[in-house]
């Protein structure tokens, strides 16, 4: 019965991110006026800011909305945060209004329904990326005990993470708070700084490859088959993962505790495909090294 339960809740994902899908693709080739005036840049903030409405857009989240989430979703995180990113009317239900809101361990402020603007998360990316200490730690993404969880938005510009507390209440995951912390607090500071430049600069891959770095990559000759085996640091522009993801990256905790370790593991993962990225780092002296990755 849970088996099934759960291949359920895996239909309905797949069911919701086509849902999504179509809501974008009709956002993005509705036509517009033209005008003289130029288009405010939007800012960063609590949440997504809300799209205009147009009626393709309202009936595609009605249906949305009108679909409703599988009680097994509330078992693994991971199912429900799909459906709580897509669905606009189960997100208002599973927030704890007002939602206080914490800069830096202090209460700022506290937001009413009224005033929470939709938050999609990492849905529109089709992608998401997590940091373990370890390979072990990544049990935890498929624990059904795990009643807190933690997802963060790290902005690499402002220096600033942004997190989203779930706490498991009455057996059903809810958002019972925010809260915002200088980057340089957070418990993978040093790393989160060395990945911002590594991102970022393609010199400074290559600088920060180990001597030799274990590799398994798409065989360029063979859509179906990998390439596997010993990269040389002069190597990796040939064999690189085609997605390194810069400027604002999220990283979810469920539970895993994070020490000062000279280990990271970064993990990227597609939402509605099979892409899975993995890249192993480790302190070396002062400085984190590469030193295996799975593409």
């Amino acid at each position: 019965m849970r088996n099934f339960a759960l291949v359920n809740s895996y239909v309905m994902r797949k069911v919701l991110f086509s849902a999504i899908l179509l809501l974008l693709i009709m956002m993005l080739v509705a036509p517009t006026s033209c005008t003289d005036k130029k288009p405010k840049p939007v800012a960063d903030s609590a949440a997504d800011s809300v799209l205009k409405d147009t009626s393709g857009v309202d009936s595609t989240e009605a249906l949305i909305e009108e679909t409703p989430m599988p009680k097994a979703a509330d078992e693994l995180f991971d199912d429900f945060i799909f459906n709580f990113a897509a669905n606009r009317k189960l997100q208002k239900k599973r927030i704890v209004f007002p939602l206080k809101v914490y800069y830096n361990g202090k209460l700022k402020r506290e937001i009413p329904m009224n005033e929470w603007k939709m938050e999609h998360f990492f849905m529109r990316q089709q992608y998401y990326t997590l940091i373990f200490d370890s390979p072990r730690q990544m049990n935890l993404v498929k624990d059904t005990s795990v009643n807190h969880v933690v997802i963060e938005k790290i902005f690499f510009r402002k220096k600033l993470v942004q997190q989203f507390l779930f706490n498991r209440i009455n057996g059903q995951f809810m958002m019972t708070s925010l809260n915002y912390k200088p980057m340089y607090t957070n418990e993978n500071a040093d790393f989160l700084k060395f990945y911002d430049r590594f991102s970022r600069d393609s010199a400074f891959q290559v600088a920060s490859m180990a001597d030799e770095v274990e590799f398994s990559a798409p065989d360029p000759n063979n859509d179906f088959a990998n390439i596997n085996g010993i990269m040389m640091p002069q190597q990796w522009p040939d064999f690189k993962p085609a997605l390194i993801p810069k400027n604002k990256i999220y990283n979810i905790i469920y539970g895993q505790k994070y020490t000062e370790s000279k280990r990271k593991l970064f993990v990227i993962r597609g939402i509605s495909n099979s892409l899975e990225i993995e890249m192993s780092f480790r302190k070396i002296g002062r400085h984190w090294k590469l030193i295996k990755f799975n593409a």
